[in-house]
């Protein structure tokens, strides 16, 4: 009696493995991959601008980013987080941040935390800030050397997510702005 049962159950589980689907359609799971081709995919679409929000992209806070910017001192204005940071690298290689107002004229620092690591990726230098004033003043200057990568690392308060941000580096000045390479607005390759 055992062999009728035993055949029975493979047989059911051979008809149960048969109606599993081997590939899946849009309607019957969730998921979390991406597209690069940009097609429709339910009731949303994947392009190459959805789901990003790099340097000179739009976001949605009033007002849209055709590149990069530049802040009230001349420095790099940092949009990916509200209010706007402004990273000003001075006479002495420090690095400044200003807090950017909707008029983009400078505030009062908030609770902002920023780390910024630079320089040679053999040996990169890392930056930390205390408040001097209405900005964030770093620690120590970057060393010799015009055009080097930056990672720079922010959170609006000591709780908050850390928002990131990479850009060259380029300290060279400008010739057709005020801007140093790194914080030029011009319609030319940075």
């Amino acid at each position: 009696m055992k062999k009728p049962i035993q055949s029975i159950t493979l047989i059911l589980a051979a008809i149960a493995f048969a109606l599993i689907p081997i590939s899946c359609t849009d309607d019957e799971h969730d998921h979390d991959h991406a597209h690069a081709d940009g097609h429709e995919h339910g009731d949303h679409d994947h392009s190459d601008d959805d789901h990003k929000h790099a340097e000179g992209e739009e976001h949605d806070h009033g007002h849209e980013h055709g590149g990069i910017e530049d802040g009230p001192n001349g420095g790099r204005l940092l949009t990916t987080v509200e209010p706007h940071l402004e990273f000003f690298v001075t006479d002495d290689r420090k690095v400044q941040i200003t807090s950017i107002d909707e008029e983009e004229k400078a505030q009062p620092i908030g609770e902002q935390v920023v780390k910024v690591i630079g320089g040679s990726r053999s040996n990169p230098i890392r930056l930390s800030f205390a408040k001097q004033g209405d900005v964030l003043m770093s620690d120590i200057a970057f060393p010799k050397g015009n055009d080097f990568p930056v990672v720079v690392q922010i959170k609006n308060t000591a709780d908050s997510e850390t928002v990131t941000e990479k850009f060259n580096l380029n300290l060279v000045q400008c010739p057709e702005c005020p801007n140093k390479e790194y914080a030029c607005t011009c319609d030319h390759e940075h």
